[in-house]
Formats: C-alpha cells, sequence, structure tokens
C-alpha cells in the first residue's frame, strides 16, 4: 500500500508492507527533508556511496519499490524501513533529526492503531478530508468509494494482477466505460493534472464510479478470469452496468453527470445542494 505522508509541508513516499508489518521510506524523499539540497538525489547518490565504502550494513539493507513520481508513473526508488531509517537519521547531523524521529514513532504507532482498530483509520480519513474543506455528504461516499477500490484490487491480486500499468489499463477501460471518457480526458475536463480524480468528483460521479466497481469486483468473483485479457473484459462490462444508469440518471435530469467541476469548488461536489446543474451550466462544462 503506498502512501503520502507529510513532515513539516515536505512530501515523504512510504509503503506498509502487510505481510512484513512495517512501513518503508523513500530515502530520497528523507534526505530532501534533512540537507534542504535542491539536488536531494544526489545527495543521496553521495551519502549511499560513502555508506557503500565504508561498508555500512545500512547500505546493504536498501530495498528497491517502485513508488510513484511526480510526473504520475511508477520507477523504482530506494527504500528503508523503520529500523534502518532511524540508523540513517541517526548519521545525518541536522537540527530537525529529534522531531523526525519523533514524527516516525507517530507513523508507525497510527499504522499499528489503525490494525488493531480500523475505525481509527477511518476517523482519521474523514478528518483529513474535513480540513481539506470537503462537504460532509462527500466525505461519506468518498470513504465508501476507497472501500469499494479496496475490494476491486483484492480481487484483481488474486488473480494474479499485482504490476501498476495493469491496474491503470483496466481502471481507464473501466472508466471509459461508465463515463464515456478515458482517465486522461476525464482529468482533462477538470483540468487536473496530477491531483486524483476521485478526489475530484461530485457525489454523483463517485457512486457512478463505484457502482462500475463493485459490479466488476462481482462479476470477477463469479466468473474467476484466468487471464488479464479476461479480466479486462469484466471490468468493461461493470462499467457499461454504470454507463448505463448514467445514461438514464442523465435523461431524467435533463443534463450531462460528468462534469467539470474539481476540489476547487468543494462545496459544489455535493450535488445534494442542488448547485451542481446552476453552476456547472455558470462554469460552461468546460
Amino acid at each position: 500500500m503506498s502512501n503520502i505522508k507529510i513532515f513539516e509541508n515536505k512530501k515523504i513516499r512510504t509503503h506498509w508492507d502487510n505481510q512484513k508489518e512495517d512501513w518503508y521510506f523513500s530515502v530520497v524523499d528523507v534526505c530532501a527533508v534533512f540537507s534542504e539540497s535542491k539536488t536531494p538525489r544526489n545527495y543521496w547518490s553521495d551519502l549511499k556511496r560513502k555508506l557503500k565504502q565504508e561498508g555500512s550494513e545500512l547500505h546493504e539493507n536498501l530495498v528497491q519499490l517502485k513508488l510513484p513520481s511526480s510526473d504520475g508513473k511508477f520507477y523504482k526508488t530506494d527504500v528503508l524501513n523503520t529500523k534502518w531509517l532511524l540508523r540513517l537519521v541517526q548519521s545525518i547531523s541536522s537540527p530537525k533529526a529529534e522531531p523526525f524521529k519523533v514524527w516516525l514513532a507517530q507513523v508507525g504507532s497510527e499504522r499499528l492503531e489503525e490494525i488493531a482498530d480500523p475505525e481509527k483509520a477511518l476517523q482519521r480519513g474523514i478528518e483529513y478530508y474535513r480540513k481539506k474543506g470537503y462537504p460532509e455528504n462527500w466525505i461519506t461516499q468518498r470513504l465508501l468509494s476507497i472501500k469499494i477500490r479496496k475490494e476491486l484490487t483484492a480481487e484483481w491480486q488474486e488473480h494474479g494482477i499485482t504490476e501498476e500499468k495493469d491496474y491503470a489499463i483496466l481502471t481507464n477501460e473501466m472508466t471509459k466505460a461508465w463515463s464515456g471518457k478515458t482517465i486522461r480526458e476525464y482529468k482533462e475536463l477538470k483540468d487536473l493534472k496530477k491531483e486524483s480524480l476521485r478526489d475530484n468528483m461530485t457525489d454523483m460521479e463517485l457512486v457512478l464510479n463505484m457502482l462500475a466497481e463493485v459490479t466488476t469486483t462481482t462479476f470477477s468473483k463469479q466468473e474467476q478470469p484466468q487471464t488479464f485479457a479476461e479480466s479486462k473484459k469484466i471490468a468493461v462490462r461493470g462499467g457499461n452496468v454504470a454507463g448505463n444508469a448514467r445514461v438514464d440518471i442523465e435523461k431524467q435530469l435533463g443534463h450531462s453527470v460528468i462534469s467539470s467541476l474539481n476540489a476547487n469548488k468543494k462545496e459544489l461536489l455535493d450535488t445534494k445542494r442542488g448547485k451542481l446543474l446552476s453552476n456547472s451550466k455558470k462554469s460552461g462544462e468546460n
């Protein structure tokens, strides 16, 4: 499970390993925090070379994982688990060392709490979106969509689909089937670049996307696809179910539910407030 953690307003890419029950942290991101270098990759490259020359155990415990980059793609990145990251921090002279150790302990503690009590993760998700200014009804839909998405990816994993690029292909096919747009086209409509598409959907769009995903999951569980091509066909069929529902809804509403609205106007993402149509018309549905 890849994630982004924030330390002093700086992003640190992380990965939670379910089997080892441990966090892995991007070393380059951590170096960017401590060195404040404009070229943290060069800083880490020099430090890694030094550690190797010294025969440091830390160098031997480096792992490479595919983490998202600024261009949205996944690349192999040097990571360390919590134990060895602390060793790295101790080897770097910086006034941020102690605050970072406290932060690191908090990250680990929160994850262990969430494993013991999943409701804590739910509450943290609610608070995250509240602080961002999202409407309460929208938050309810978004958290449900996260659960449904996890169930779908778990189903895909059961059938040997583990690569991020394959998830992206299946998601793109399913999204196009229900919305009439590829992920790229959808993000262009909403004027998004690196932002999450789901975090910028109206609650109506989220519901239709959830319908596509839960239908795809159900079809897959029943049919037990053996190949990627079979899973792809199922994803399209699941998307088509939601697409048919979208067409019916739009006929009765008299307008498209695929909206250009994004999280810049979070209050408008809640279609239950009855503002979507009027504001979409004002914005010209660009």
